[in-house]
C-alpha cells in the first residue's frame, strides 16, 4: 500500500493566523489539489492529518470543521481527486492531549486504521510540529514553502532527511518518482 499523509493549512490550503473557521475562509493553494489528484492516479492513498485547535479555543465547531472538510472533498473531486482519511486533533496546548502535533497520537491512529508501519513513508508539512511528528514515526520528513514553511526553514530545526520543495505539486512528483 502507497500512502501518503499531508498536512492540511499551509500545505493544501492557505493558512491564517486566525484559524480557517468556514468554508468561506478555505482557499485551496494553487495546484494543491492538483498534486493530490497526481498523487491518486499514481496509487496513492491520501490521509490528512491536521491539528484543528481552533475547536478547542470556541473559534469554530465540528460541523463547520465538517463543511470545511466536504468543500474541499467536493473541489478534488470536481478534478478526479480524493482523500482516503482526515484525521484532527481538535484540543490546544494546555489540553495536554497526545494527538496535538508534534505528538504522535493521529499517526498511531493512521497506521491502526490503515494496518501499516508509517516507517519512511512521505509526510508532507510546512511547520516544525508537523516535521517533528514526522521525525518520531520515522516518516520521510518533506517540507513545502507554503503556509509556514518559509519561515520553518528559515529556523534550521527541521531533521536532516527532510526533503524541501516550494509547494505540494513539486513534493508531489518527487513522491511519485521516489516512491
Amino acid at each position: 500500500m502507497k500512502i501518503v499523509i499531508l498536512d492540511r493549512d499551509g500545505v493544501i490550503n492557505q493558512d491564517n493566523v486566525n484559524h480557517i473557521k468556514n468554508p468561506n475562509e478555505w482557499i485551496p493553494i494553487p495546484q494543491s489539489l492538483e498534486a493530490i489528484t497526481l498523487l491518486n492516479q499514481h496509487g496513492f492513498y491520501v490521509v490528512i492529518a491536521t491539528n484543528q485547535s481552533g475547536i478547542g479555543r470556541g473559534l469554530f465547531d465540528f460541523d463547520n470543521l465538517n463543511l470545511i472538510h466536504g468543500k474541499m472533498i467536493k473541489m478534488l473531486g470536481q478534478l478526479g481527486g480524493s482523500v482516503d482519511a482526515i484525521f484532527y486533533c481538535p484540543h490546544t496546548d494546555d489540553d495536554k492531549c497526545n494527538c496535538r502535533k508534534p505528538d504522535i497520537g493521529m499517526y498511531e491512529e493512521i497506521s491502526k486504521r490503515f494496518s501499516i508501519s508509517l516507517k519512511k513513508i512521505p509526510a508532507v508539512g510546512d511547520s516544525i510540529r508537523d516535521l517533528q511528528a514526522y521525525k518520531k514515526i520515522g516518516a520521510q520528513p518533506i517540507l513545502v514553502k507554503t503556509g509556514n514553511g518559509e519561515e520553518t526553514l528559515l529556523k534550521k530545526k527541521y531533521p536532516k532527511n527532510t526533503w524541501i520543495f516550494n509547494d505540494l505539486f513539486e513534493a508531489a512528483e518527487a513522491i511519485i518518482e521516489k516512491y
